[in-house]
């Protein structure tokens, strides 16, 4: 629109020992589990399977990672619901 500025993006830095939990969570981000509407978290039969799909060597890691992220991401959402 003309006047109206367009909103700016949110920029965020990653750390280099966190892209490969970043990346891999950006691939499964549509995989959520839900129960009456409400965000319950990533759905481990989904992020099991992509693992296999993109051959992950070290899954322990990239899950334990992956959890920090989506325990993060139910927080901030259950949170914007409330409102």
């Amino acid at each position: 629109m003309i006047g109206v500025p367009e909103p700016k993006p949110d920029i965020y830095e990653v750390t280099e020992e966190a892209w490969p939990a970043v990346s891999f969570f950006l691939s499964v981000q549509t995989q959520w589990r839900m129960d009456s509407g409400v965000l319950i978290g990533l759905d481990y039969n989904a992020v099991r399977w992509m693992m296999e799909l993109f051959e992950v060597k070290k899954p322990v890691e990239l899950m334990s990672d992956l959890q920090i992220i989506e325990a993060k991401v139910v927080d901030v959402m259950c949170r914007r619901s409330e409102k």
